[in-house]
Order: structure tokens, then sequence, then C-alpha cells
């Protein structure tokens, strides 16, 4: 399956079915980004709905998720909490690209798990404006000319693996085990990411992944960012120690450090695309050709 390429003229749709925009500047200047790409956006009330927490409340979101579901692109608006929500009621995935991450990563998941490629992890509206020019361009370029560039992190564990990738936010990949919207893992290169979990948390993550067995007879084994702020370096050599000992007996390449996740750049990766996950050089790459 081949999913069309962007067009300058193109009417795209922004989904928001998570937490309400809180910021305003950053939603406005991601729209912007995607003007000067040429693409026309649709029209939207994004920005005046707030129910709790939440973008508007289920019926409101999960509407909106099923009318966009038409469009050649769906960018979420932001994450937060709120999209696993919609997901006890059946969606009717379409054909085209839809993109975000974190908390929308249960969406891209269950998209894909039901047998559709077209899911994105990737940066969402409130975040592109954040994105430096590279994973922008990056972006653009795979969007309009169906081209995506390789991308590097740091090697642990040597090998090479071939497979389709999924990419998945750590908290909400591991809520959605023993549910119908976790694909099926066999022989793919998987990529995790979060953002500022204590290493206690991500530990339990990955204790509870192994005991589940999910991990069993994946390909590649990949890590994003997870942490920002002055304590990066200390917690990210305290989480590169952590996954060499929790994965030391499995007999595949690991990278970690690769430019996936909520600190900028957040190298966009087509779910369910063949990979290849380089553990002796640190390279990712992905074959657009799906």
């Amino acid at each position: 399956m081949s999913l069309n390429k962007l067009r300058k003229g193109d009417l795209i749709e922004i989904a928001a079915p998570s937490s309400f925009v809180e910021d305003t500047e950053a939603f406005l200047s991601g729209i912007e980004i995607l003007k000067k790409w040429g693409l026309l956006i649709n029209q939207n009330e994004i920005l005046s709905r707030k129910f709790n927490s939440f973008a508007g409340n289920d019926q409101i979101r999960f509407k909106e998720l099923k009318k966009v579901q038409k469009s050649k692109l769906i960018i979420f608006a932001k994450g937060g909490w709120g999209s696993g929500r919609l997901l006890d009621r059946e969606i009717p995935w379409g054909k085209g690209w839809m993109m975000g991450f974190s908390d929308t990563s249960s969406l891209l998941l269950s998209k894909y798990s039901k047998g559709n490629l077209g899911s994105i992890h990737g940066p969402m509206i409130t975040s592109l404006s954040r994105e430096p020019s590279w994973s922008l361009e990056r972006l653009r370029t795979f969007l309009f000319e169906g081209h995506i560039d390789d991308i590097k992190g740091n090697p642990l564990k040597k090998g090479i693996a071939h497979g389709e990738i999924i990419v998945s936010n750590l908290t909400i990949f591991t809520y959605l085990i023993g549910t119908t919207h976790l694909p099926n893992l066999i022989g793919k290169i998987l990529v995790f990411e979060d953002i500022n979990e204590d290493i206690y948390k991500i530990d339990r993550m990955l204790t509870y992944l192994k005991l589940s067995k999910k991990l069993d007879s994946i390909s590649g084994l990949g890590f994003g960012n997870f942490f920002n702020g002055k304590e990066k370096e200390n917690k990210n050599k305290h989480l590169e120690d952590l996954i060499c000992e929790r994965f030391n007996e499995f007999n595949i390449p690991i990278v970690f450090n690769l430019p996936i996740g909520h600190v900028s750049g957040n190298a966009c990766i087509p779910i369910g695309f063949n990979a290849s996950l380089n553990g002796n050089n640190g390279y990712l790459s992905v074959n657009s050709a799906a």
C-alpha cells in the first residue's frame, strides 16, 4: 500500500483528541508553518473547546476524530491525556496520514493494529514551531516528496535489524498491553520515547514489558528522548545503564538517544514502514516505499 504525497493547496485537518490547548501562540505558529508549505487548514474551534482537562468531552472529541478521517493529513493539536478514552468506540480509520506523539500514540498504534498504514509518529501543531529546521525540512520532504532521511543515535548493542517499525510513547504503549489496540510485534523494530519519568518508573514499565513477553520476538529496539532540563545528562546515563541491564540477554541491536520524542527535534517516523536499525553505527533507516 502506498499513501498519497501531499501537494500545495491540499486541505488538511487538525484534531484535538487529548488535552485542551493552553498555548495559543504555539498553536497558531504551527498552523503558519503548514501554510508556508502551501497547505490549507480546515477551520476548527479547537482553541475554544475545554471540558475538564480535555479539548471537549469524549463525544465531541470522538465525533471530530471520526469526521476528519477522509483527510489526506490529520495533525493532532497536542498530547496530555484523553486519546485512550476514545478507543472504546470503533473508529473508522481513514487511508490518509495521521500524525502525533505522546498521548496520541494510542491512536497511531490502534490504526496500525487494525491493518492500516498512515500513522506518523512526529510533531503536533503545538510543537511544530519548536522543531529545528532539519526536523521540519525532513518532515516536509517526507510528506510532499516521499523521501525520509536516516537518523542516528548511540549504539548500545551490535547487530542489524530489519522489519516494520513501531514508535510509541513508553507509558502509553505499556497501558495498551492486553487490549486490541496493540499491534503484533513479531519481527518489528520497536522505538520508545517518554518525558521526565523517574528512572524507577521506567524500570517498572520495562520490567512489565519483559514479563508480558511482548518483546520476545522483536528484531530491534531503539530509545529516543526521555529527559530535558538540568539533569538530562545524568539521567540519560542512568537510563542507558538500565537499558543495558534489563536487555542484556536480548540478542538484538539496541540504539539509544535517537532524536525522537518530546525534546526537539522530534524526527518523524511512519509507523509500519520497513526499516533497518544498525546497532553497529547507530543509524535508523526507513524505507519510504513502505
